[in-house]
């Protein structure tokens, strides 16, 4: 989650990123969307809801979408349709959002733990095998930044154990890998719609999608109070519900989603030749993956020297993330495998994000790039 305090936007800060931005660009049909959303009369699971989930499933490359009130309850809620819970087991990695092992704890499931390739600082699929017992249910790679896992080796690892792949795709919107988009290889998959992501609403919103019509049918369920007929739980539920003005609005901006992406590419690019002969390890796109760069991410041991010196010139930088999630106080000592994680204690301390968004300004691009260089 990103800074969008009104300190930082207020004060002339170079951003890291910038939903108003976004919000200004396509400002005229935004408004218009919210105006038919607010004359119909109609807020919650209406058109505009169902018209998103089919647009959106359509544009991942699955048969169904479901959609939900933020991306922590996608992944829970995803669990629960695939019978995940109280017993079982989930692997996945440290080095990522604490939603992600918040997620899998609210389903009352075990997240268990496994290192990372430092390379794109996605799980390393060698190391699943090791931790997988008779609990294990589901692995659950994270795309982190917006660069797709190894899908593929993830893929028959899940197959030969006959565990479930759920997909994090939080922060992948668009990324694909080996010509499919994330999001359609696993057995079902989770996306986040938080203002700062590829594809941002503005507010909270998450989407489950699926080939499987049966977690479908359940996903749907859960997400209100497991009503088949109003007021008539069928199963137990939560309230998770999509909104028709985030529906709306992110109908309006799904369609400008490739294009953003690819300047966000752009960007990259920039970055990658001002930098390729400076001390610093910048992001690795693998062959046959499409990188989305919803942050771009460089390693350097002298990170917090160089944010200081960052924030002295009025230019916003973050972490991603300060602390993996088996360190933090909440879950020290107590997640499955947290103890031998070495390239993700590594990681956190030196992974540093720059700015990048589709709207970033040339001058302040710039900016950015001489402030790094005179570092």
């Amino acid at each position: 989650m990103d800074c969008l305090c009104p300190e930082c936007a207020g004060n002339g800060m170079i951003l890291c990123s910038n939903p108003l931005a976004q919000y200004k660009s396509h400002q005229d049909e935004i408004d218009s969307a919210i105006n038919r959303v607010l004359h119909k009369g109609w807020y919650i699971h209406g058109e505009e809801v169902k018209a998103f989930e089919s647009e959106f499933a359509a544009y991942t490359g699955v048969s169904y979408g479901i959609g939900v009130g933020n991306g922590t309850e996608a992944i829970h809620l995803a669990l629960a349709a695939c019978g995940i819970g109280a017993g079982d087991e989930v692997i996945t990695t440290s080095h990522t959002a604490v939603a992600t092992i918040a997620a899998i704890e609210m389903a009352g499931a075990t997240p268990v733990l496994v290192d990372i390739n430092p390379a794109d600082y996605t799980i390393e699929p060698a190391l699943i095998g090791r931790v997988i017992t008779k609990r294990t249910k589901a692995i659950m790679p994270v795309h982190i930044y917006g660069h797709p896992a190894n899908l593929e080796a993830i893929l028959s690892i899940s197959k030969k154990h006959n565990l479930l792949l759920v997909e994090d795709c939080a922060q992948a919107h668009g990324a694909s890998y080996l010509g499919r988009r994330v999001g359609s290889w696993g057995d079902i998959a989770c996306f986040s719609f938080y203002p700062t992501k590829n594809l941002g609403a503005l507010g909270d919103g998450g989407m489950i999608v699926t080939n499987n019509a049966s977690f479908a049918e359940k996903a749907r369920l859960l997400r209100q109070y497991g009503w088949k007929s109003h007021y008539i739980s069928e199963i137990p539920g939560i309230n998770s519900r999509l909104d028709e003005i985030q529906a709306a609005v992110l109908r309006i901006k799904l369609a400008y989603l490739d294009e953003d992406n690819e300047k966000r590419r752009r960007i990259a690019q920039v970055y990658h030749q001002a930098f390729q002969d400076y001390e610093l390890i910048l992001p690795t796109a693998h062959p046959g993956s499409n990188h989305v760069y919803h942050l771009f991410v460089i390693r350097t041991p002298q990170r917090d020297a160089l944010r200081s010196y960052l924030k002295e010139h009025n230019i916003q930088s973050l972490v991603h993330y300060p602390v993996p999630v088996h360190l933090q106080s909440a879950y020290a000592d107590r997640l499955v495998g947290s103890e031998s994680l070495p390239q993700t204690e590594q990681v956190a301390q030196e992974v540093l994000s720059l700015p990048i968004y589709p709207e970033l300004p040339e001058e302040d691009l710039t900016q950015v790039i001489q402030a790094v260089q005179n570092f």
